[in-house]
């Protein structure tokens, strides 16, 4: 299927009332979590889902998908789909979300139009609209906003081309309904796209990515007019292509995130480098250990919140009834079934729901925990052999003892987590060529050895 840059190129009640009160300067500071907002991508169109996700996360890093993973909100109008989904708090304390009017993977279609929703706290979604934002033959692509105080208004920022290269247009509103004209925000002189506006001390730093070198760039101005940004950083990239990058200050310090997402050599992978100086020229890469995004998301917008508001999400929406197992020493590969094989595969996979676990009560000791998939329900990870296989549960005293396993601090670190085979105490699961088994493993085991049987209990 061509690439989005080959198409590109060639087309051209009262507690939960006070959680979310209108937030003051002071409670500005503190935020201690972060909601995201994004639409699913997967390697073979499983589990696409052109709407809106929502995810909480408490240190920015390891994500929580709310209602299941799946849509909190979809389009009724124009494509009936979405993409990009930028989140916005606004002066007053409510959420605007703002999309990209798109279902699919086609990018060769002209749209002048962008989905909008109000939101008073992220626990509803009303008001939904489509607005145009321009009369021009282009698209209207990864619209985000932040408020200009200039001009006491939203400027709302967007990839078109506008007839002789890709910039980014910019919409003044107010009110997310009446958006202005359209006028040139950002043209370096070479085809951009997918820009984010993070505003530090007064400053404006906007990330894009530059579809010459394909790799993403951080600019600054001092004033966030149009056409007074430049270009601070080297070129970024991480994968083989990766877009869509995300700006995000931390709520613990002196901390910022720049997100992207890959789509090479394979889709919906998030990647991230973090800096002290966010108008500096220096961004190293984020572990993959650190972080772990939504299953299947892409093209997210990131906002602070506060703990009580990521409480009251996780509430209203309901945190995942499944989680996922992350290896320690191969962080990009998760635990899944394959031909009721256990063995840990690069992320993505299909189909998704392979790497989708319930940690049950241990079939053998309800102080342990036993690994039953989502998918094949009754199904369960066993040892046969010392070899894990995904098997029905017979019922048996044996079957249960094999299901069954410890929870203990990681052996390769105290805050990850390894398992403990319940009949066989003195070995533990762990990969071995990507494959699963139980070997016996102490704490002069080789390094290597108590990496692989280290695991993040994720979603």
């Amino acid at each position: 299927m061509p690439s989005r840059r080959t198409l590109l190129t060639t087309a051209m009640a009262s507690a939960v009332t006070a959680a979310f009160a209108v937030p003051t300067a002071a409670q500005a500071q503190s935020y201690a979590a972060y909601a995201m907002v994004y639409f699913k991508e997967s390697p073979n169109s499983t589990d696409d889902s052109y709407a809106l996700h929502l995810a909480v996360s408490s240190d920015g890093l390891d994500w929580t998908p709310l209602n299941q993973n799946q849509p909190v909100a979809t389009p009724t109008e124009g494509m009936l789909g979405l993409r990009d989904p930028f989140l916005l708090r606004k002066q007053d304390g409510a959420f605007t979300v703002l999309a990209t009017d798109l279902k699919g993977r086609v990018f060769n279609l002209n749209n002048q139009y962008i989905h909008v929703w109000d939101s008073p706290d992220l626990r509803s979604f009303t008001g939904y609209r489509r607005v145009k934002l321009h009369d021009m033959a282009t698209h209207s692509w990864a619209p985000t906003a932040f408020w200009d105080p200039s001009r006491s208004a939203y400027a709302v920022v967007y990839s078109a081309n506008n007839g002789t290269r890709d910039v980014f247009m910019v919409n003044y509103t107010t009110d997310f309904v009446n958006m202005g004209a359209a006028q040139v925000f950002f043209d370096p002189g070479f085809n951009v796209l997918d820009g984010d506006v993070l505003i530090h001390n007064g400053a404006f730093y906007l990330a894009y990515k530059n579809l010459g070198d394909n790799n993403l760039y951080v600019a600054r101005s001092a004033t966030g007019q149009p056409n007074t940004f430049t270009t601070l950083t080297s070129g970024l990239r991480q994968g083989d292509a990766i877009e869509a990058p995300i700006l995000v200050k931390s709520n613990a310090g002196n901390m910022f995130w720049l997100w992207g997402d890959s789509f090479s050599p394979a889709n919906a992978v998030f990647y991230a480098w973090q800096s002290t100086d966010v108008g500096g020229n220096s961004w190293a890469t984020v572990d993959q250990r650190t972080f772990t995004a939504p299953m299947s998301s892409k093209h997210a917008g990131i906002v602070p919140i506060t703990e009580a508001e990521r409480a009251a999400l996780v509430t209203r929406w309901g945190a995942p009834q499944w989680n996922r197992l992350k290896s320690y020493n191969y962080p990009d590969r998760y635990v899944r079934h394959a031909d009721n094989i256990g063995r840990i595969d690069p992320f993505p996979m299909e189909p998704p729901a392979d790497q989708q676990w319930r940690l049950r009560a241990g079939l053998a000791d309800t102080a342990g925990v036993s690994f039953e998939s989502v998918n094949y329900p009754g199904r369960f990870l066993r040892h046969s052999g010392y070899a894990i296989r995904l098997d029905a549960n017979d019922n048996t005293a044996q079957f249960a003892a094999d299901a069954t396993f410890t929870r203990t601090a990681g052996l390769a670190d105290a805050a990850w987590t390894s398992f403990r085979s319940y009949n066989f105490p003195d070995r533990y699961l762990r990969h071995a060529g990507y494959v699963l088994r139980i070997d016996p493993l102490t704490s002069a085991s080789p390094l290597t050895d108590r990496q692989d049987a280290t695991f993040r209990v994720t979603f």
